[in-house]
């Protein structure tokens, strides 16, 4: 059976450490190991801002959305700028941004995005097995 947890917050920049922190401790209830928490964090981080930063709808939400099923671990961050899809950008080294999905393509097992009916979707994948152990205990 999945566990999952979902949030809003507000589409400002002021929200993203509230979606961190939010994020940090669902994932420490969850017993994920801290590197894998780590690593889901700062991607979470960098699709959360990318989605108040680049979202055009006024007084919109960014949905956060993290799942375990089985063997793997799932993020999903939504806003309502649904013909809005991202797209991996080639930063020059003087530029200060541009990078998120590049380090989500590094660190994520796998990653997309989709258009739902209001919203589109960012996702990244997790793998949660690690030579063959499972490193977030059972549901309780």
């Amino acid at each position: 059976m999945p566990t999952t947890e979902t949030f809003r917050i507000p589409k400002h920049r002021r929200h993203v450490p509230a979606a961190r922190q939010r994020l940090r401790k669902v994932l420490a209830d969850w017993g994920l190991a801290y590197e894998l928490a780590d690593t889901v964090t700062l991607l979470a981080n960098e699709l959360v801002t990318n989605a108040v930063t680049h979202c055009r709808v006024s007084h919109a939400q960014v949905g956060v959305t993290v799942t375990r099923h089985g063997p793997e671990l799932v993020l999903e961050v939504r806003d309502p700028d649904r013909n809005r899809l991202p797209r991996p950008h080639d930063s020059g080294p003087d530029e200060e941004g541009g990078r998120g999905l590049a380090l989500v393509a590094a660190l994520a097992d796998s990653w997309g995005c989709r258009q739902e009916p209001y919203t589109k979707c960012v996702w990244a994948r997790f793998a949660l097995a690690e030579r063959g152990r499972v490193r977030v205990p059972a549901d309780h």
